[in-house]
């Protein structure tokens, strides 16, 4: 909870956490000798975790680990990791399939695991009530119930989500499906089928990681001024066939990414966070905010590299804000730094690529005309004089920050809802239900963009705008443990911006 107390002290200092090797802002100097030692290196790819059948059922063994990773040669830098010092493997899922992951936790302190976008019972969902402690195994086991596409998995440790996910625990998880097997896709995991995550950071002269607990850190989320892909800085693929598809995750605790080739070619939309679309979206960019996830298809040839980078991107709309506050945050939100963030080189041969399908799923869109309810979602962040004097969070759902023993609704099992979303702060908010696959019906009364017809787990919500999304909550119903609704800047996560509802049969 953001208190006046904290919210004063932040404007002075930032917190130096927990005895891992983060570096408070006093340690903060000049990195151009840091940045000098940087050189381009070829793309980290996460190794594919297929785990082991054992009676029909399919087990995964994940160790969460505290570790030192060497993001500048020679520098050592205290991370937090999956099997390794810093991410995890790729877990590889295939929908029908029974899995059970036994979770060990050797980071030193409590924390969670949480499987974001899967469909699952809530017992096993890895939010803030399923906290591990430290030196235990929590073993989930459920069917995976999910069409093909990009999962993950990161911490959701109540106050503690974004520091954990800030300090590199985190990985993606591939489901297939035999519906599209078939399809005429790159496929082939670390050819053609490439994992990019996405993470920004700030690094102090000794190549620490810096985590700020300060106001403009906690007001407008945790960013960094330098970007990790897959844990390296400006990496190189070098690409063996005529078509690549990226599966791009944002795994930034806070900044949203606008996303394109350096020399504007265009590129093919293909899914977004829970499916393939119906068919796919041509493209120049592509904006991806947190926990969003996005699969594009770029076409490579032998005339020279693609170099994917950023574009500027407002995310803070000062018109909503409260007077110079608002112009003040829309200045600091950040989000217009250029990085770097992949080259793509051509390899001394090609292999062709077969042509897109023109259509690749077929998802009937669910009729609003079945709900039995719409429920209504109001975000909402305090600032300026009015913060500062509040006695309790600054980020709020409906006027309530998050409350363990508080549940915000009751679903009944099998229905089918809509929820309505509005934004009455300046800054976008990336909206994630747990548990279910919505469909976004409106923004503002408007049909959604072609590349959002996909199902979706997290929705982007502007300043001032309203999202109408559509849901059927099946298969699974547990009075007592709750899923969780929250922003997915990590930041106001963790200070307030979450609740909780049951599915009840």
């Amino acid at each position: 909870m953001i208190t006046r107390r904290k919210m004063l002290a932040g404007m002075a200092a930032s917190g130096a956490i927990i005895a891992s090797g983060l570096a408070s802002r006093s340690d903060w100097g000049s990195r151009s000798a840091l940045a000098r030692r940087s050189q381009p290196a070829p793309l980290k790819i996460p190794p594919l975790l297929k785990g082991r059948l054992e009676n029909g059922v399919r087990v995964y063994d994940l160790t969460l680990t505290r570790g030192v990773s060497e993001f500048y040669p020679g520098v050592k830098t205290p991370t937090l990791g999956v099997n390794g010092p810093y991410l995890g493997p790729t877990l590889d899922f295939r929908n029908g399939e029974r899995v059970q992951l036994n979770v060990k936790n050797n980071i030193g302190e409590s924390t969670t695991l949480h499987w974001h976008g899967l469909h699952l019972p809530a017992i096993a969902d890895g939010g803030p009530h399923q906290v591990i402690q430290r030196g235990a195994t929590w073993r989930p086991s459920f069917r995976v119930k999910q069409q093909a596409g990009l999962f993950w998995y990161h911490p959701h440790l109540l106050h503690k989500t974004g520091l954990h996910a800030y300090l590199g625990m985190a990985g993606g998880i591939r489901v297939r499906d035999p519906q599209t097997d078939d399809l005429p896709l790159p496929k082939t995991y670390g050819v053609d089928d490439i994992p990019v995550i996405l993470q920004d950071k700030r690094f102090n002269r000794n190549g620490g990681l810096i985590y700020s607990r300060n106001m403009h850190d906690s007001m407008n989320g945790m960013k960094g001024d330098v970007l990790l892909v897959n844990g390296g800085f400006a990496p190189i693929f070098t690409a063996t066939t005529t078509k690549v598809r990226l599966r791009l995750l944002n795994g930034s605790n806070a900044r949203t990414y606008n996303l394109g080739f350096s020399d504007n070619r265009s590129f093919d939309i293909i899914a977004g966070d829970g499916s393939l679309l119906p068919r796919p979206v041509k493209a120049r960019r592509v904006v991806i905010a947190p926990g969003e996830r996005v699969e594009i298809v770029v076409a490579i040839n032998k005339s020279g590299p693609a170099d994917l980078v950023t574009f500027p991107y407002r995310t803070v709309n000062p018109g909503r804000g409260s007077g110079m506050m608002g112009r003040m945050m829309s200045m600091m939100s950040d989000d217009n730094r250029r990085f770097e963030v992949l080259r793509i080189q051509p390899g001394k041969t090609l292999t062709p690529s077969p042509e897109l399908p023109p259509k690749l799923l077929d998802l009937p869109r669910l009729d609003p005309a079945m709900a039995v309810k719409t429920r209504r979602f109001r975000l909402d962040m305090l600032m300026g004089p009015m913060a500062m004097m509040r006695g309790g969070s600054n980020f709020t759902i409906n006027g309530k920050e998050m409350d363990m023993r508080r549940i915000d609704a009751r679903v009944k099992l099998g229905t089918t809802e809509i929820w309505e979303i509005s934004n009455a702060s300046p800054m976008m908010h990336p909206f994630h239900i747990h548990d279910i696959q919505f469909q976004i019906l409106t923004r503002n009364g408007r049909p959604p963009a072609p590349h959002e017809l996909g199902l979706k787990d997290t929705v982007t919500v502007a300043g001032g705008e309203t999202v109408r999304v559509i849901a059927k909550f099946e298969d699974y119903a547990d009075p007592i443990n709750p899923y969780m609704f929250h922003c997915h800047i990590l930041e106001h996560e963790d200070g307030g911006m979450m609740g909780q509802f049951v599915v009840v049969a």
